[in-house]
């Protein structure tokens, strides 16, 4: 039997309604049921939101996530420009959903029923900045979106990506903590791209292939809070001291490298989407039950006297199933441990101190 014209036009209107909810709907809670978020034909996986979808690292790693068979339902929120990006997206023949969200009145809409929110929300870095000079901004940007998150889906994992992330993450912390929702398993702070460079850094020098490699980087996301572990790169090798100091400055700057050569028209937006995806996915086999889920991340954590810190994670169903220890360290390493803890102390307090004020 041949479709009627009706039944097209409810199909149709079913499409759009994912690309781009009329206001009206938007405010009806009913079409916010798992059921009503997937079209036929839809991948069977786990639902995720990117807040901040239109930026510059917002935009591929959305391309990425709905690349990703794990993905069945995509949420793009923005507070500009996101229907387009969503309409875009959406002609890639891949299995997720997408639907796009606008403005502070959708963001509830945007979050409900998600299981993993990636926050790449936020203003970039411009030649002469630190990330600490973007703090004012971001942090406010991190604030709002945290209490959505604490409102309309509190069990989600949270990968946040908004700089400085030594400070963001304990934002995001004080406010789910103020929310009664906080869960320092399921909140984790994106350093991937710090252990991305070293791989590729390392690999340069070494002469092998970088997905071949893999070098821990621990203690934050700035600067000399980056500290590579050249002594437990794996595969296993021993660097001189030259090497050594080449390769942890580089590793240190690769943000400031990418900045300047942007010459003021951005920072690291394609490489950081990379690092992003590359580390949601990891979180997405974790929450589907895959074993032994390493990577990287600045979580809340007691490997050192400090509330938060960068280390090895083992990823699962419930988030940072465990930290692990810092392992042996060499003497330039320590040196660096010591100097890493120093500032990221300051940034940590300066996160909590701006929730609390």
């Amino acid at each position: 039997m041949q479709p009627s014209s009706d039944d097209a036009f409810r199909r149709i209107a079913r499409i759009s309604s994912h690309l781009r909810p009329p206001a009206s709907q938007m405010e009806e809670a009913s079409l916010l049921r798992r059921a009503n978020c997937r079209s036929k034909g839809g991948a069977h996986g786990f639902k995720v939101a990117i807040l901040g979808a239109a930026g510059g690292i917002g935009q591929p790693l959305a391309m990425l996530m709905k690349m990703n068979p794990l993905v069945s339902v995509l949420h793009l929120y923005d507070v500009v420009n996101s229907p387009g990006v969503t309409a875009d997206i959406s002609h890639m023949n891949t299995g997720a959903v997408i639907r796009g969200f606008l403005g502070q009145s959708q963001l509830e809409n945007a979050l409900t029923g998600i299981d993993l929110v990636i926050i790449p929300a936020g203003v970039p870095r411009k030649p002469g900045m630190t990330r600490d000079d973007l703090f004012n901004i971001n942090a406010g940007i991190v604030k709002t979106l945290c209490e959505g998150v604490s409102k309309f889906c509190p069990m989600a994992i949270v990968n946040l990506i908004s700089n400085p992330v030594n400070s963001t993450v304990p934002i995001a912390a004080e406010v789910f903590k103020k929310a009664g929702t906080y869960n320092p398993k399921r909140l984790l702070g994106v350093t991937t791209l710090d252990v991305v460079r070293a791989n590729t850094f390392v690999a340069e020098v070494l002469g092998v292939d970088p997905r071949d490699v893999n070098v821990p980087v621990i203690g934050g996301h700035a600067g000399i809070t980056i500290l590579p572990l050249l002594s437990q790169v794996n595969p296993s090798y021993s660097f001189t001291q030259e090497e050594i100091s080449y390769l942890t400055d580089r590793i240190q700057n690769g943000g400031t490298e990418v900045v300047e050569a942007k010459a003021g028209a951005g920072s690291a937006t394609l490489s950081m989407a990379y690092a992003a995806a590359k580390f949601a996915d990891a979180c997405l086999r974790g929450l589907r039950g895959d074993a032994n889920i390493l990577e990287c991340s600045f979580v809340a954590c007691q490997v050192t006297e400090l509330p938060f810190f960068a280390s090895k994670v083992r990823l699962g169903r419930s988030g940072v199933e465990e930290v692990l220890p810092l392992g042996p360290l060499n003497e330039f390493e320590r040196a660096g441990l010591e100097k890493a803890k120093k500032e990221l102390a300051i940034s940590i307090q300066k996160g909590v101190s701006f929730i609390n004020k």
